[in-house]
């Protein structure tokens, strides 16, 4: 292969990422808590103590953090409706402070 073919490829590569990490580096876990305090806690528990509010079934913030779903399986996950949940077509931002904070849970 010759280098020029090499650089284009190296760069083609690393163009993704050079849009990704900014976004992952600003990721704020107080901010992924408010977005679950607004968005999730009417299902999943968020906090230790479940409220009355919250359906039977959805597993709860700290378990979630628990388990073993990497950061960014967590954020594939989040990217698409799953299950019973509603699409709240979250932004990558937003996705990445959700995962901040279940992070933060660990």
């Amino acid at each position: 292969m010759h280098g020029r073919h090499r650089h284009l490829i190296a760069a083609g590569l690393a163009l993704p990422l050079a849009f990704l990490a900014p976004a992952l580096a600003r990721a704020d876990a107080a901010t992924g808590a408010r977005l679950a305090e607004r968005w999730c806690a009417s299902c999943h528990v968020i906090g230790n103590t479940p409220p009355a509010r919250v359906q039977v079934g959805p597993p709860s913030f700290p378990a979630i953090a628990k388990g073993k779903l990497t950061a960014a399986q967590l954020r594939a996950f989040l990217t698409k409706p799953h299950g019973a949940m509603p699409d709240l077509s979250l932004t990558r931002a937003e996705i990445s402070d959700l995962v901040a904070y279940i992070e933060s849970l660990r």
